[in-house]
């Protein structure tokens, strides 16, 4: 069976009228859209209901806390219906437990249920930068050791560059949902990512979806760059 790698368009924005723009440019050439920090905090969570209920959406917040309190934060989300969601897998083992609980209580029809996903390492980060906060080892070393304990855990899957998907696959198989960001089509600046690949050379790697933000949503003709994007998928 062939392996699709479904794309994510990033709408980081503070405005509802501008995410709404995208979404609507964006919808029908992209399978999820994601809404971050950046919009929550200045929107707020009934907006993310608003958007949800019209949007299959990636709700990126990246919780990172005691066990008790991010168990809290996602059981608040009973009516809210993300089709994924983040934490930290940096949190530790019982965290990512007690989130898998809190899911699994607010949405008891497994169907409805978010894909919970842990990251690992930032794309933003180096082996300099995890060096810095103590980390010892590569950058490989503490993806696939966070890796292995999130899936472990109850993680349904994991948010790593695209630079760690064989080496996840190897180590996990291919059940756990492998959701790249850091996906840049080629010319494009790299911005503030430091490890990044093109679309086709992560799906070819196993990614079973892509986040594209700035690359889509700053172009001059954002439907036309997500439709390039759909096809180079297809293509890989």
């Amino acid at each position: 069976m062939s392996h699709k790698t479904r794309l994510i368009a990033a709408l980081d924005t503070q405005s509802i009228q501008q995410a709404n723009n995208w979404a609507h440019q964006l919808s029908r050439h992209v399978d999820a859209l994601k809404l971050g920090l950046e919009f929550t905090y200045a929107c707020g969570f009934e907006a993310v209901k608003e958007f949800s209920q019209k949007h299959p959406l990636f709700l990126d917040l990246k919780l990172h806390d005691i066990p008790n309190t991010v168990a809290g934060g996602l059981s608040s989300l009973g009516q809210i219906h993300p089709k994924l969601l983040t934490i930290h897998a940096s949190g530790g083992r019982a965290m990512i437990e007690r989130a898998r609980e809190a899911l699994e209580i607010a949405y008891p029809n497994s169907s409805e249920r978010p894909i919970l996903l842990a990251v690992t390492v930032l794309t933003s980060m180096d082996e300099n930068a995890l060096h810095e906060i103590g980390v010892v080892g590569s950058v490989d070393d503490q993806v696939l050791r966070l890796g292995k304990m999130a899936i472990s855990s109850g993680a349904d899957g994991l948010v790593c560059s695209s630079k760690e998907i064989t080496l996840l696959r190897q180590a996990l198989g291919h059940k756990p949902t492998l959701v790249v960001p850091g996906i840049r089509p080629a010319g494009s600046a790299s911005d503030d990512q430091k490890r990044i690949m093109t679309p086709t050379d992560a799906a070819r790697a196993g990614a079973d979806w892509i986040v594209v933000g700035r690359p889509i949503t700053r172009s001059e003709n954002p439907t036309a760059a997500a439709r390039a994007i759909q096809d180079e998928l297809q293509s890989a």
